[in-house]
């Protein structure tokens, strides 16, 4: 006879097992340990963690399937039934991929997974092992209890999410759109967390939007030739100064609806009532009353492009006649056009560009059921935390699942201490997530799923 999972933990944490909050951490350092850096260049191998996640999912009595477009670069899929077959089902997603880390530059190793005091350490700690692991404690929990949700959960883990995600949700979506029958709405990283805007108040920001990304390639074509002669082609020099205005160049402002209700949501709760529709009105200078939280929206109210990557020449002495540049470029939602004409006319008739890479904006409704239930389930376990919407600057998978009419939401519950900077360890050195953020997130991960 199979032993009976532990009594529920009692008091506010719901009906969640111990079992449970020693699996999440358990799963997050293993996870860790599993080496799946995605340098971009296609060495990458997430199948280890994909055959990780996969048995675990099939302890937990479901049937993943394990998916690969590129050998080693896998992916898994799977479907718990719900109750009510009437229902539109719910995709869960992380990716298994993570940025490279430098042992060197690290407090403790990046692949150890090493808990200590408290703290669970390593490259994906936060992004994004750690909702990957609540996601297979919850699951295995509702196995151990006999639950079954009212809608279908459709459980994806993806590879290639750090680069192009060709491999991974782009690659699911293009070939494999029957998994995700019927899902209608989505939920993944980068949102939920606590962030401590001062004076002790404590904001949940959840994703209902992201930037497009605008991944571009600028070349320039002169005459190669001696360093020491007159050049009046020179490639270098034209890429440089193409690439200098658009480093230089200041976006104009542009308000979406999801910034426009984070703004006006994060002002309120500073005292400060704003008319976003006012001649005039200088969103800057709210941005400098807003203290820490401005961070959740300056870097979302206009398009932006950075330079960051040049190539020309192999000697000193010789003009080369051809130059290249990379710069990451990002768009608001509906900011497309006004981005492509300005590129055209920052890099002028010397330098063409063309997209490297290239993924849409999107938005979500912060009225809906479903953002009403996301902000219910953080504030049923912290009644004192305000949830806020808002835009992430960068892009997640959800990109990728969009193009099956799915409505993504970036919710990835954690309760962090003050001090805890939790956007600085998205690709920082020394990542690491408390082990009480962890248990707080598989509860408020469960409550969720139970209510949906």
């Amino acid at each position: 006879m199979a032993d009976a999972p532990e009594p529920a933990v009692p008091g506010p944490l719901g009906p969640v097992d111990r079992q449970a909050l020693d699996e999440v951490v358990t799963f997050t350092s293993e996870l860790i340990r599993i080496d799946t850096t995605n340098r971009g260049g296609g060495d990458c191998r997430e199948r280890p963690a994909a055959e990780y996640t996969a048995e675990r999912l099939a302890g937990a009595g479901l049937e993943p399937v394990l998916l690969e477009r590129t050998p080693g670069r896998t992916n898994v899929v799977a479907r718990i039934p719900g109750t009510d077959p009437s229902a539109d089902a719910l995709l869960v997603h992380g990716h298994l991929d993570v940025v490279p880390a430098e042992p060197a530059d690290w407090t403790v190793h990046p692949f150890s997974g090493e808990v200590r005091d408290g703290v669970v350490w390593g490259r994906g700690a936060v992004d994004m092992k750690n909702m990957d692991a609540m996601v297979l404690a919850v699951v295995r929990g509702w196995a151990r209890e006999g639950f079954r949700p009212r809608r279908d959960i459709v459980i994806a883990y993806t590879a290639d999410e750090e680069a192009s995600a060709e491999d991974g949700s782009g690659f699911l979506t293009d070939r494999h759109a029957d998994l995700f029958e019927g899902c209608t709405e989505g939920i993944s990283e980068s949102g939920a967390f606590t962030f401590h805007a001062g004076h002790g108040l404590s904001l949940y920001p959840i994703a209902a939007g992201e930037r497009g990304t605008g991944w571009l390639k600028l070349t320039a074509e002169g005459r190669a030739g001696h360093g020491s002669k007159v050049n009046r082609a020179n490639a270098v020099s034209a890429l440089a100064a193409a690439v200098a205005r658009i480093g230089a160049h200041e976006w104009p402002i542009r308000i979406t609806p999801t910034v426009r209700a984070a703004i006006t949501e994060i002002a309120a709760l500073h005292g400060i009532t704003v008319d976003l529709d006012e001649p005039g009105f200088d969103v800057a200078q709210l941005l400098g009353k807003l203290g820490p939280a401005a961070a959740l929206v300056e870097n979302t109210v206009r398009n932006s492009s950075n330079p960051t990557m040049l190539a020309a020449g192999y000697k000193v002495n010789v003009i080369p006649g051809h130059a290249t540049a990379y710069i990451d470029g990002r768009t608001v939602p509906g900011g497309e056009d006004e981005f492509r004409a300005t590129l055209d006319r920052l890099t002028g008739p010397d330098v063409s560009w063309e997209y490297d890479h290239r993924e849409v904006a999107l938005q979500a409704p912060v009225d809906s059921p479903t953002y009403a239930r996301l902000r219910a389930a953080i504030e049923k376990f912290d009644p004192d935390g305000h949830t806020v919407p808002y835009c992430m600057s960068g892009g997640t998978d959800a990109k990728q699942f969009s193009r099956l009419g799915i409505t993504g939401y970036g919710f990835s519950p954690l309760k962090l201490p003050p001090g805890f900077d939790y956007q600085a360890l998205f690709h920082g050195v020394d990542e690491r997530v408390p082990v009480d953020a962890l248990h707080f997130g598989v509860c408020v991960l469960d409550h969720y799923l139970r209510t949906a």
